[in-house]
């Protein structure tokens, strides 16, 4: 194994076998003030409001993640382009996406040495570790923001081509701005897994990457393509070290687990919503349809059980969620 390949199993290690994920970014950026209501998402804070940002993933970090995900999973150079952006600032704001998460990494491990002289009693975690950034890669359909990463259908006229010259810059803007990871997100379909897998190589991308998937049946990825297929292209390649599932009720987990573990012995990441629908026409989360922190946390002895080492919360969970996850795998070590 080269170095790419050993960075998750070293982490791993390290984080004593199971690390843990941050939870969703847009609702909590909402909660501190950000307006939200525009086909950039999340990235539109990049333009508005970084220090937001910043404030999240530390949040994140505060509650015991060992891993923040940044906030560019809406963020794309023809996204940018639309709003009026040049090419130029529109890299500029892929940059300051992994910036931003890197900053609040140095803010954090200074909070944690300061802590060493004067612990804080308030119940944040500051505790020196290793922490990873992933630099988030959302699919095709988060650029069109029609909610069709839920579907995966991205119509015929769609090819392997065309999703690799979308991504290509993106991908390696992103990677040359000093990530640990790449995290290619709520991924809909068999064609965009192979296209990322093959953007890496072409590009000599060396920086390691995962793949996640969505499922809304519990059995295949959203658009029908079999899981155990998509799961297939990240096990054939070297530079993706861990695959799972993301964006996906948790009452599904389990079983999509088992499927991945019967094809892959990579790593198996596990970080899902909280189980609450979406709905794409109205754009607003339906209310009280998900499960509430204590019963989210439940099902993570049991995906552990079953083979997730990296676990973590997807839409709508918060630093409470992951501040549950991390006191419930903290017994265990």
């Amino acid at each position: 194994m080269g170095p790419v390949e050993n960075l998750m199993s070293d982490f791993l290690r390290e984080c004593g076998g199971v690390a843990v994920i941050d939870g969703g970014l847009a609702t909590e950026l909402e909660r501190h003030g950000a307006n939200l209501n525009d086909p950039l998402w999340s990235a539109k804070c990049l333009l508005n409001d970084p220090h937001l940002i910043r404030t999240v993933h530390l949040d994140y970090l505060e509650a015991g993640a060992d891993i923040i995900i940044t906030a560019s999973y809406q963020a794309t150079i023809q996204g940018f382009e639309n709003k009026g952006y040049s090419l130029e600032e529109s890299e500029n704001l892929l940059r300051k996406s992994v910036e931003i998460a890197l900053e609040a990494r140095d803010v954090y491990y200074n909070r944690c040495h300061e802590a060493s002289y004067n612990p804080s009693p308030d119940g944040r975690i500051l505790k020196q570790r290793q922490i990873l950034v992933a630099a988030s890669v959302g699919s095709y359909g988060a650029y069109l923001a029609d909610g069709s990463e839920y579907s995966g259908d991205y119509g015929d006229a769609m090819d392997l081509e065309f999703l690799k010259n979308f991504h290509r810059r993106r991908v390696k803007v992103l990677a040359d701005s000093a990530p640990d990871l790449i995290a290619f997100e709520t991924v809909p379909n068999k064609l965009e897994a192979q296209a990322f897998s093959q953007l890496l190589e072409e590009e000599g991308i060396n920086i390691p990457a995962w793949l996640s998937f969505n499922s809304k049946d519990g059995v295949n990825v959203v658009s029908g393509d079999s899981l155990t297929e998509c799961v297939a292209v990240a096990e054939s390649s070297k530079k993706i070290v861990a695959v799972g599932i993301n964006c996906t009720p948790p009452r599904f987990i389990r079983d999509l687990i088992l499927s991945i573990k019967k094809v892959t012995a990579k790593p198996v990441l596990i970080y899902p919503n909280s189980g609450e629908s979406y709905d794409a026409d109205r754009k607003e989360w339906v209310q009280n349809t998900g499960v509430s922190d204590k019963d989210f946390v439940s099902y993570v002895n049991t995906w552990c059980e079953v083979g997730a080492t990296l676990v973590g919360g997807c839409c709508r969970t918060t630093p409470d969620t992951i501040r549950a996850i991390y006191r419930t795998l903290s017994t265990k070590s």
